[in-house]
């Protein structure tokens, strides 16, 4: 079974669509409510999707952790991560899966960097992302092109040995890193992204980085 795994906050606009649109690539789509303030859980239940919800504010690594263990439960074989907010194409599943099936991967990480389909805006490209990938390579010593892109996916291997303990934005660099620790096999594959207006920023980049700074998910 293949379950799409999205987690969500406050995404009452884009949530809907999102769902709807995962089905006919998927088996299941379980979104994951990290106690939002709007309609997200009510739209995504009437968009088809299993709903998971957090009592508190938890963040996005604690949201995929749960889907990771709803996962397991229900017997999943592979899981996919994909962002509540419409930015990730669903013509990348499919051909995405048969990668990784392909390279007899454990984990496959999106890249936006890989093809010329996404249009970076000049912050994040020269900014925020050349120093997330050197906190990469310090922090995780893994060499990924686009580290905190959060299209994954995970086989079963991976997904029972790999839990996530950076209940925040961090859990972009601690995945990887428990990957190499763990010598899981890894590919990259291009994917395209579509940048909202919304999008983080520089105050986000720095709260990434505190995290990694103080988190102690290396061990």
């Amino acid at each position: 079974m293949f379950v799409v795994i999205v987690p969500a906050y406050n995404e009452e606009n884009n949530i809907g669509s999102v769902v709807q649109s995962l089905f006919g690539h998927t088996d299941k789509v379980v979104v994951v409510d990290d106690n939002s303030e709007d309609k997200t859980i009510e739209n995504a239940s009437k968009a088809g999707a299993t709903v998971l919800q957090h009592k508190i504010n938890r963040g996005q690594g604690a949201a995929l952790q749960t889907g990771h263990d709803y996962a397991l439960k229900n017997n999943a074989d592979y899981v996919l991560h994909f962002d509540g907010d419409g930015q990730f194409d669903v013509g990348d599943i499919v051909p995405a899966l048969e990668e990784l099936k392909k390279t007899n991967s454990d984990i496959l990480f999106g890249s936006r960097f890989l093809d010329d389909r996404t249009k970076i805006p000049w912050l994040k490209k020269y900014i925020l992302f050349p120093p997330a990938r050197l906190f990469n390579k310090l922090f995780g010593g893994v060499n990924l092109t686009d580290i905190h892109n959060g299209f994954r996916i995970l086989n079963r291997k991976a997904l029972e040995q790999i839990k996530i303990e950076q209940d925040r934005m961090a859990h972009a660099t601690e995945i990887p890193a428990k990957a190499k620790k763990l010598d899981l096999k890894y590919v990259e594959y291009p994917v395209r992204v579509v940048y909202h207006e919304y999008g983080g920023g520089l105050i986000h980049g720095l709260g990434v980085v505190k995290d990694l700074v103080f988190g102690k998910f290396l061990r």
